[in-house]
C-alpha cells in the first residue's frame, strides 16, 4: 500500500486486525522507500498520520462525545427523556483506541528511521551563497550541484512568511528553471551572471549553491532536503 488515507482509521470496517493489515503493508511501503533513499512524500505523509493518532489519542474522551444519540426511553419518574449512544463507546471506540496504541510505537520507528536518513543526506550536504548576498533574501536563485559537479540544476525560489496558531512560520516555494552543464574552469559565478541577464526582473538576486559529496535521489531526497537547508539560512542570516 503506497498511501494511508487521512481517514484511515475511521473508514470502512473498524476492526482491530483489519487496520492492523491495512497499516502493516503501509509501513512496510515507506520502509521500503526509506531503503532506496527516498524521503518524500513519505516521510511529510508520515509525519502527518502520526499527528493525527496523537491528537485522537489526547481527544479520545470528547470524540465519544461527538457520537449522535437516540431516545431510548422516559423516566416517568423524573419526567426525562432517556438517550443512548447509537455507537457504543465498547464497539468502536475502545477499537479505535486499540488501533491507535498498535499503530503510534510502529509509526515512531518509521520517523526514527527518516529523521535517521534525513539527517544523514543533510550532513553530505554544503549551502554557501554565490557572490555577496543583499539584504532582501527571501526570493532568488538555488543551484544543486551534484558529487560530480558537472550538472547544475537552477530553482528559482521564494520564501513565504506565515502565522501559524500566533507563531510565525516559514514556507518555501521553488520552480526548476533548467539543468546546465559547468563548463571546465568555469565558476558558479558566471553562471549567476548569466542567468541574472536572462532573468531582469531580479537584478540582484540572492544566489545560493547546494552541493552533495554523493549520489541522491532528486526530486524524492536532494531537492527538499536542500529547500529545507535554505529557509534555515536565510531565517538566521536575514
Amino acid at each position: 500500500m503506497n498511501q494511508l488515507n487521512d481517514n484511515w482509521l475511521t473508514d470502512g470496517w473498524v476492526d482491530f486486525e483489519y487496520k492492523k493489515y491495512v497499516l502493516l503493508a503501509y509501513l512496510q511501503h515507506v520502509s521500503g522507500a526509506f531503503q532506496k533513499v527516498e524521503l518524500y512524500p513519505s516521510l511529510g505523509d508520515l509525519v502527518r498520520h502520526y499527528r493525527n493518532l496523537t491528537s485522537i489519542l489526547e481527544k479520545k474522551e470528547s470524540l465519544s462525545d461527538t457520537f449522535p444519540e437516540k431516545l431510548d426511553g422516559v423516566d416517568v419518574t423524573n419526567f426525562t427523556l432517556q438517550f443512548r449512544k447509537v455507537i457504543e463507546d465498547d464497539e468502536v471506540m475502545e477499537s479505535i483506541a486499540e488501533i491507535v496504541e498498535f499503530a503510534l510505537p510502529r509509526m515512531r520507528e518509521r520517523l526514527n528511521e527518516g529523521k535517521e536518513l534525513y539527517d544523514f543526506v543533510e550532513k553530505q550536504c554544503e549551502l554557501a551563497p554565490i557572490g555577496v548576498m543583499p539584504l532582501y533574501a527571501r526570493e532568488g536563485y538555488f543551484f544543486v550541484s551534484g558529487h560530480k559537479g558537472v550538472d547544475v540544476q537552477i530553482h528559482r525560489y521564494q520564501i513565504t512568511v506565515f502565522e501559524h496558531f500566533k507563531e510565525l512560520m516559514r514556507g518555501i516555494h521553488s520552480t526548476h528553471l533548467s539543468t546546465v552543464q559547468k563548463r571546465v574552469g568555469e565558476s558558479y559565478e558566471n553562471i549567476k551572471r548569466d542567468l541574472t541577464r536572462s532573468m531582469p526582473d531580479l537584478p540582484n538576486p540572492a544566489t545560493f549553491l547546494i552541493s552533495t559529496k554523493m549520489s541522491f535521489p532528486d526530486e524524492p531526497t536532494l531537492i527538499p532536503v536542500a529547500r529545507r537547508m535554505l529557509v534555515q539560512y536565510v531565517s538566521s542570516h536575514t
